[in-house]
C-alpha cells in the first residue's frame, strides 16, 4: 500500500469515528455476524423485534439473548467500520507520556485509552468508536487527530487498570512509611460512593492502605480478606481460587488503626472489642460495585476480620458455563423443569452450591412461574425472583420463613440450607402439594444426603416419595494454560484416580498437566476453578433401598452400579481433559478414595 492510500485510510478512520454514523461504510452489522460467526438469521431477526421494542444497540441485545458474545460483535463492529481490531492491550502498547494527558475517569467512563503515536496520529482504543463526544475530548486532551482501533470494553478497562494501578504495590509502599513515621488515622472520614481507584494519594496512610488492599483483592479475583493478630505481627492474607495466600504483614502498631479503619467503613463499633460483630461496606472498586460482608471476632492477640468481596456486577454463570459435563447438564435440565419435588445440592462451605442453584433458577426464572427463595444472606440479587434473607433474632428462620412462602402461591422455592428436622419435613410437605423445592445440606458426597434427612427424624417413605435428585459438587483449580507442563502420569498416580491406564486413555487422556507458576496466574500455578458433579437420581431401585433405610454406602453403589459418576470420576475426566491437574482433585475427593 502506497503512503498516499495508507494517509487516506487513516484520514477515512478518523473520519468515521470523528463524525459519526454519516460517514459510515461497509455492510450491516447483522449480516457481518451471520457470515463471519455463524448467527443464525432467526436470532437476528428475534434481536431486531426486541430492539424495536425496547431499543438499544442491535449488537447489546444480541449478546443478552447469548446469540453471539461480545467479543464477536465488537470484532463485527470493525469490520464494517474498517477499524483495527485488539484482542488484548497490554501495558507495552501505551504510552506512559500520553497517559498522563487523560484523567481517569473520562478513560474509565468513556472505555477509552490512548496508545502511541503513529506517524500525524495518536492511536486509540476505543469501545464505542461510534460515541462521536468521546473521539473528540480525546482529540483535545491529546492534541492531536486521532487513529482509533477497536476492543472490547473489557478489555480497555482491563489496560487502564493495569495502566493507571497504583494500589498493587501501594500496600507495601505504605507499610514502608509506616515504619518510619508516626500513625494517626481519622477513620470516620469515607466516601464510600467514590471510586477507590480514583482517590488521592495525600490520604493518611492507614486509610490509602486499606484502601488498596480492597482494591488489589478485587484485581487479583480473591473472595476473602483475612487480617489476622499475631503475637508480634498483624499478617493479611487472600483467598483466591479457595486456598489462602500471603500478602503482606504491616507493623504490629498499626494493627489497632487498621482493625478501626475496617471497622467503621462496616459501620460497627469500634469501641466494642470483645464480642463478635458484623457488618456490611459497599463500594465501588474499579469501576465494579463491591459488597463486603464484614465478620470480626475477639482473639487472644486481638480482633480478627474477615471480608467476602461479593462483585455485584458479576454475571451470574449459567449451568453450562461451571464445568458440568454434557450428561449431567442434561438430566439437570430435565429435573429443574418439573413440577414438584425436592432436589438437593450437598457440599461444604465453599464449594459453589449457592451458584448452582442460582444458576438453576436463572434458567427457569419465567413470567409464567413464581420463585421464592429464603436464603442467609442473600448474596446476589436476581431479576423476576422474590429473595428474603434470614433475620433470626425476630424468629425469621429458613423453617419459619418457608412455612410463610406456602401462603404465597409459590410455584418454586429455594431454601438456603436443610439444617433440622422442621425445615425438612415443610420442605418435604411443600414438594408433596405440587411445589418444587431446591435447597442444600452438608454432606460428603450425594448418598449421604439422602441418609441425612432419615437421620433428621424424617421418615424414609417421606423422602423416597418426595428426593428427585441430589447433585454432590466440589471445585477443583483449573490449572494456567500460560504455563501449564505436560507430562505422562505414572501408573500409580492413575490408580489414585480409581482407574487403569487403558481406561484413562479412553477418557482421553494420555498427556497430562501439573502446575508450574508464571505471571498470568501470580506463580501458583492455577487460575480460576470448575466445578466436579456426582449426580444421584432416585429411581424406583434406589427408592427402595431408601424405603429399607439402608446405609449411604449401599445407596452409592447401587447408584454407581447404573452408571453414576462419582466425584473422583468426574475429577478424572477434567483430568483426561487438561482442565485440572491429578493433584487438585485428589486433594477435594478424599473421602472417595
Amino acid at each position: 500500500m502506497s503512503g498516499d492510500v495508507q494517509e487516506e485510510t487513516r484520514t477515512e478512520r478518523t473520519a468515521v469515528v470523528s463524525h459519526g454514523p454519516a460517514y459510515l461504510f461497509g455492510r450491516p452489522l447483522g449480516e457481518i455476524l451471520i457470515e463471519s460467526f455463524g448467527l443464525p438469521r432467526e436470532k437476528l431477526e428475534e434481536a431486531l423485534t426486541a430492539q424495536a421494542e425496547k431499543g438499544g444497540r442491535l449488537g447489546e441485545v444480541l449478546v443478552g439473548l447469548k446469540a453471539i458474545t461480545e467479543e464477536q460483535v465488537t470484532r463485527a463492529l470493525g469490520a464494517q467500520l474498517d477499524l483495527e481490531y485488539l484482542g488484548s492491550i497490554s501495558v507495552d502498547d501505551v504510552d506512559a507520556e500520553l497517559v498522563k494527558k487523560v484523567p481517569i475517569n473520562f478513560a474509565k467512563q468513556s472505555k477509552f485509552i490512548p496508545l502511541k503515536a503513529e506517524g500525524e496520529f495518536i492511536a486509540v482504543a476505543v469501545a464505542d468508536p461510534l460515541d462521536t463526544a468521546v473521539v473528540d475530548h480525546a482529540r483535545e486532551l491529546l492534541g492531536k487527530e486521532v487513529l482509533a482501533k477497536i476492543a472490547r470494553a473489557g478489555t480497555i478497562i482491563d489496560a487502564i487498570n493495569s495502566v493507571y494501578d497504583r494500589s498493587i504495590n501501594e500496600a507495601e509502599q505504605v507499610v514502608g512509611e509506616m515504619e518510619a513515621e508516626e500513625l494517626d488515622v481519622d477513620a470516620a472520614e469515607h466516601e464510600l460512593e467514590k471510586d477507590l481507584i480514583d482517590k488521592e494519594d495525600d490520604e493518611a496512610p492507614i486509610i490509602r492502605l486499606v484502601n488498596s488492599l480492597l482494591y488489589r483483592a478485587a484485581k487479583e479475583r480473591a473472595s476473602d480478606i483475612h487480617i489476622e493478630p499475631g503475637d508480634r505481627e498483624l499478617a493479611v492474607r487472600f483467598r483466591i481460587d479457595g486456598v489462602l495466600q500471603n500478602v503482606i504483614k504491616p507493623p504490629k502498631r498499626a494493627q489497632n488503626s487498621i482493625l478501626s479503619r475496617v471497622k467503621i467503613m462496616a459501620q460497627l463499633n469500634i469501641a466494642e472489642k470483645r464480642l463478635p460483630q458484623d457488618g456490611r461496606i459497599r463500594i465501588k472498586l474499579a469501576g465494579r460495585d463491591i459488597d463486603i460482608r464484614v465478620s470480626t471476632i475477639p482473639t487472644v492477640h486481638g480482633e480478627s476480620i474477615v471480608m467476602r468481596l461479593l462483585d455485584k456486577s458479576a454475571t451470574l454463570l449459567d449451568l453450562g458455563e461451571i464445568g458440568m459435563n454434557p450428561s449431567i447438564l442434561t438430566s439437570i435440565d430435565d429435573l429443574i423443569r418439573r413440577s414438584h419435588g425436592i432436589m438437593l445440592v450437598t457440599g461444604p462451605t465453599g464449594s459453589g452450591k449457592t451458584t448452582t442453584l442460582y444458576g438453576a433458577l436463572t434458567r427457569i426464572n419465567t413470567p409464567e412461574v413464581k420463585i421464592l427463595t429464603v436464603e442467609d444472606p442473600v448474596e446476589y440479587q436476581l431479576k423476576g425472583i422474590n429473595q428474603m434473607p434470614l433475620n433470626p433474632k425476630i424468629g425469621l428462620t429458613f423453617a419459619s420463613g418457608l412455612r410463610a412462602f406456602l401462603r404465597q402461591d409459590p410455584d418454586i422455592i429455594m431454601v438456603g440450607e436443610i439444617r433440622d428436622k422442621e425445615t425438612a419435613q415443610i420442605a418435604i410437605e411443600a414438594s408433596l402439594t405440587g411445589h418444587l423445592v431446591f435447597s442444600t445440606v452438608h454432606t460428603n458426597d450425594s448418598a449421604g444426603a439422602v441418609t441425612r434427612l432419615v437421620e433428621m427424624g424424617v421418615e424414609p417413605f417421606l423422602v423416597s416419595s418426595s428426593l428427585m435428585a441430589v447433585l454432590a459438587q466440589r471445585l477443583v483449580r483449573r490449572v494456567c494454560k500460560e504455563c501449564r507442563e505436560p507430562y505422562t502420569p505414572t501408573e500409580e498416580e492413575i490408580a489414585k484416580l480409581g482407574m487403569s491406564r487403558d481406561r484413562f486413555r479412553a477418557l482421553g487422556g494420555g498427556t497430562v498437566y501439573r502446575a508450574k507458576g508464571c505471571p498470568a496466574c501470580n506463580r501458583v500455578g492455577y487460575r480460576g476453578r470448575s466445578g466436579i458433579y456426582e449426580l444421584l437420581v432416585l429411581d424406583d431401585d434406589v427408592r427402595q433401598l431408601v424405603l429399607k433405610n439402608v446405609d449411604s454406602g449401599t445407596v452409592k453403589k447401587k447408584a454407581m452400579e447404573k452408571g453414576m459418576l462419582s466425584l473422583l470420576d468426574d475429577g478424572a475426566l477434567k483430568v483426561a481433559r487438561g482442565e485440572t491437574t491429578i493433584a487438585e482433585v485428589l486433594s477435594v475427593t478424599q473421602e472417595d478414595l
